[in-house]
């Protein structure tokens, strides 16, 4: 039986590997190596947490479209090495048509290719799809972020295409291509989360 989503509510996702709660600005220094230390992570973003004062801004951007009921951004924490991970979030979240994305991703470069990303995807989706009832979860990526999309599509993504021009990059001088990707419900319960779930070792 699926739940009403409530952007009030404090949704807390976890298993025995990644715990993810609301993002909050006490988080700031939790997540400030990843600001000060990791330029490599924001290559791609279009919302850049690169610096003290950038991060904040991050959060309290995240912090502001929850009230506004427009987003819902979640922090990442290990629980095998008792760390803050990263952060991902709901947008474009749809109720009526019971469709959202699942982006904003990003994990310091210590926990890429640990499997955290599989723990985090399968709770997220299990969450949308079997709680939440939403039919669509959309994924997009700059068409040069190859790591990424190998990781959606590793993950049970289906390529649907590419937005041209789409939108202009973080420096503004040039614009990206978006590839879009998505999984729908019936995806998930007939293969997604089977096989995710096997990554995950579950």
């Amino acid at each position: 039986m699926s739940i009403v989503f409530d952007f009030g509510s404090t949704y807390i996702l976890e298993d025995d590997c990644v715990l993810l709660q609301p993002i909050a600005h006490e988080h700031c220094n939790s997540l400030l190596y990843f600001s000060l230390n990791e330029p490599s992570t924001w290559q791609y973003g279009l919302v850049t947490a690169e610096g003290e004062d950038n991060l904040k801004n991050y959060i309290n951007d995240a912090v502001t479209s929850r009230n506004q009921e427009k987003e819902y951004a979640f922090v990442v924490f290990d629980k095998r090495n008792n760390e803050f991970a990263g952060s991902t979030r709901f947008y474009d979240i749809n109720l009526p048509f019971k469709t959202l994305q699942l982006g904003y991703t990003w994990y310091g470069e210590k926990f890429r290719g640990t499997g955290l990303n599989f723990h985090c995807k399968y709770l997220l989706l299990q969450f949308a799809f079997e709680q939440l009832g939403f039919i669509r979860v959309e994924f997009r990526a700059d068409a040069n972020n190859k790591r990424s999309i190998a990781a959606m599509k590793k993950i049970g993504c289906i390529e649907e295409g590419t937005l041209r021009n789409h939108m202009p990059t973080r420096n503004g001088d040039l614009r990206r291509n978006s590839m879009v990707l998505s999984i729908l419900k019936d995806e998930w319960n007939a293969t997604v989360k089977q096989n995710l779930g096997k990554l995950c070792g579950y």
